[in-house]
């Protein structure tokens, strides 16, 4: 009922997943990241617990492939999931149970994976995966919503749009962006809008906020508003 793609930009070393399906709140189940290891997306009839405990795994080391097959051999409905791991090293696995509805399955690429099912057919994978690959020169949240925003022009979902969302993480354990659309006519328009938001508003003032590095933090509010205000006046 979704389809979502895990990468990773090299040159930041940020992991960021996007997702998108006729589904409400889909930002709340699908996506899951472990800073500086990789991504995790449960999807299909969705089993929380794959995003849960993949990212003990992935925490603890294990491979892709090892942290699927330990996730389905527990799963009595594994053949209703489908679940895709990128891991830091860029080592890909992926699992598309027999009993998702079609289209659905799996692609992968240097660097990123993209998975779907109940989708408008395979090109929605192929799609997202060209322009993930012609827009190399965007920062990786633009990039991301450029491939699903291609994914969505070959079909997307059968059964239409509902909700979208974007998660991506530097080195900090909290993430560097976190949107969610959960109940939107045109999801994606909407997730790339406050994506624009951010890159004026929050992008600016996560630079003062604490880092395993610097655990305080700026809390100089006059520093802060110095900050934000000359950031803003470089954007307009």
């Amino acid at each position: 009922m979704t389809w979502s793609i895990i990468a990773k930009d090299d040159l930041t070393g940020q992991i960021g997943i996007a997702v998108a399906t006729r589904f409400f709140a889909v930002g709340a189940r699908v996506p899951h990241i472990v800073a500086g290891q990789g991504g995790i997306a449960t999807q299909a009839l969705v089993n929380p617990y794959y995003g849960i405990d993949g990212a003990t795994l992935l925490r603890d080391g294990r491979p892709p492939h090892e942290i699927v097959q330990l996730l389905i051999a527990a799963d009595p409905g594994r053949e209703s999931r489908q679940v895709h791991i990128l891991d830091r090293n860029g080592q890909i696995a992926a699992h598309t149970g027999r009993d998702c509805i079609d289209w659905c399955g799996h692609l992968e690429g240097q660097g990123f994976s993209i998975a779907g099912n109940m989708l408008a057919g395979p090109d929605v994978l192929n799609e997202t995966a060209n322009a993930y690959l012609a827009h190399q020169s965007l920062p990786l949240a633009q990039r991301l919503i450029a491939a699903m925003k291609a994914g969505e022009a070959a079909g997307g979902d059968k059964r239409g749009r509902q909700s979208a969302a974007m998660l991506i993480h530097g080195k900090e354990e909290w993430s560097e962006l976190d949107l969610r659309v959960d109940d939107h006519p045109d999801p994606l328009v909407e997730l790339e809008r406050l994506e624009g938001v951010s890159r004026r508003h929050w992008a600016v003032f996560r630079q003062f906020m604490p880092t395993r590095d610097n655990p305080a933090g700026v809390t100089d509010r006059a520093t802060i508003d110095a900050g934000m205000a000359a950031a803003l006046a470089n954007q307009t």
